[in-house]
């Protein structure tokens, strides 16, 4: 094995993300063709391929901007210069006037202030730049979640396996046991790869904001993969029941 292999195991890969969405929507269009479900795992899909792609793009510094802002910041400091030196600074000394002293003194202050506020406002644009962008990815995520959830909301394995009248607004249960079960499985991996494309987008930032938002959409798959799983477990049980 060579020596830069073992790299491949200490972060999660974008693209091995990508291709294993890819193999799910495969497996889910071949199990329930034209399906609800085939779509979303589509879209999953497709969100995991440009996701790779946006986050190798996220981690590489902007380089035209870096170097926007440290032109801007030495014109500033430039301008600071330029302006210092129309003072006559001889003429305050010799006015014996402290207040003379007063005006000078709070403008110098007010742009040295200004300049700051500037300064570090173009400083860490680069950063929110990036911290938006993860953030937006984050939240098409999260709600990508919420529709896989919505897809698994009416499959109740007791109705399946038990089944009683119906009602004219009793929603379609034409799955068998076994297809069922795929189908929540589905459900659960597709969830699964939601939170780790957040994973993913977040990268290796030390960014708290893009930390916590990325923790809180692996922490809402989870929880939602968690229920998915419940209704695995009692579709089992009452299958070895009957």
């Amino acid at each position: 094995m060579s020596r830069g292999a073992p790299r491949t195991y200490r972060r999660l890969d974008g693209a091995m993300v990508a291709t294993t969405a890819i193999k799910l929507a495969d497996r889910v269009a071949e199990r329930f063709p034209a399906s609800g479900l085939a779509g979303v795992a589509d879209e999953l899909a497709a969100n995991a391929r440009t996701a790779g792609r946006e986050a190798h793009g996220l981690t590489r510094p902007y380089y035209g901007l870096r170097t926007l802002v440290v032109l801007v910041v030495v014109g500033g400091v430039a301008a600071q210069v330029w302006a210092a030196r129309l003072v006559d600074w001889s003429a305050l000394k010799t006015a014996g006037d402290p207040v003379a002293l007063t005006p000078v003194i709070e403008s110098a202050v007010n742009l040295l202030l200004l300049m700051g506020a500037g300064a570090w406002f173009l400083l860490t644009l680069e950063e929110r730049l990036r911290r938006s962008r993860v953030q937006a990815w984050l939240h098409r995520l999260r709600a990508f979640a919420h529709v896989v959830d919505m897809h698994q909301l009416t499959k109740d394995p007791t109705v399946i396996l038990n089944p009683g009248p119906r009602t004219p607004s009793s929603p379609d249960r034409a799955m068998t046991r076994f297809e069922l079960a795929r189908y929540l499985e589905y459900c659960a991996e597709m969830l699964a790869l939601t939170g780790k494309l957040a994973a993913v987008m977040a990268g290796e930032s030390s960014d708290h904001v893009i930390i916590a938002g990325a923790s809180d959409v692996e922490n809402l798959c989870t929880d939602l993969g968690r229920k998915v799983w419940q209704k695995i477990m009692i579709l089992g049980e009452l299958d070895e029941r009957g």
